[in-house]
């Protein structure tokens, strides 16, 4: 999409230039993204009901961004969720929703606002990748989670093209980390002609 922020979003940057970007894309952010189809969340939100059956359970949903995953979630029946993002700005547009229980900025690198056990589920929706997080949030955020909890996230293509993401995840369920309950490579923007892979892994 030439002129939009599709054109900058998938170059490498560190964590300041990253939440910057976002803070600027943040008011045209949704209309973008719908503009060219995006899909990924209601994909994601769909895998995770598929494998949680406690709707009322807590999930906290990482680089909640703008609050279309909340939204996503929230139409697959999850009723307690929390976000957290590098950006002031998205979060405001998430705070609009109303899907959230709570809404937190944080750092890069920092360690998450809550004990290993507190949420059921957490998702990382769009998350990791070229322009965005980096692999290593996976073991962050895999390590958020008690024995039994659940982690929902998505590699697009971009993401794929990168071996470094995929072998970190085979090495989690071949070490028996985590066992994995769905995948599936399917739509991501379909206005841009990318798709992407879904994950749900149970922590053991």
């Amino acid at each position: 999409m030439s002129g939009g922020f599709f054109d900058k979003v998938y170059q490498a940057r560190d964590a300041d230039q990253t939440r910057d970007l976002y803070d600027a894309w943040a008011a045209s952010y949704e209309a973008e993204v719908a503009a060219n189809g995006y899909v990924t969340p209601g994909r994601c939100a769909d895998a995770l009901a598929s494998c949680l059956a406690d709707k009322t359970a807590a999930i906290l949903d990482f680089g909640c961004g703008t609050g279309l995953s909340g939204l996503a979630l929230r139409k697959a029946g999850f009723t307690t969720l929390d976000g957290v993002d590098l950006s002031v700005e998205m979060l405001a547009c998430a705070r609009d929703k109303g899907a959230y229980r709570t809404l937190t900025q944080i750092e890069a690198d920092a360690a998450l606002p809550a004990i290993p056990g507190a949420y059921a589920a957490v998702t990382a929706i769009g998350v990791i990748g070229a322009g965005a997080a980096p692999i290593s949030v996976f073991d962050v955020l895999l390590g958020a989670l008690a024995p039994g909890g659940f982690l929902v996230f998505s590699f697009n293509d971009h993401a794929l093209e990168e071996a470094e993401n995929e072998a970190r995840v085979s090495h989690a369920i071949e070490s028996g980390e985590a066992v994995q309950l769905f995948h599936e490579y399917g739509p991501h923007l379909t206005g841009l002609n990318l798709n992407s892979a879904v994950y749900v892994l149970e922590k053991t």
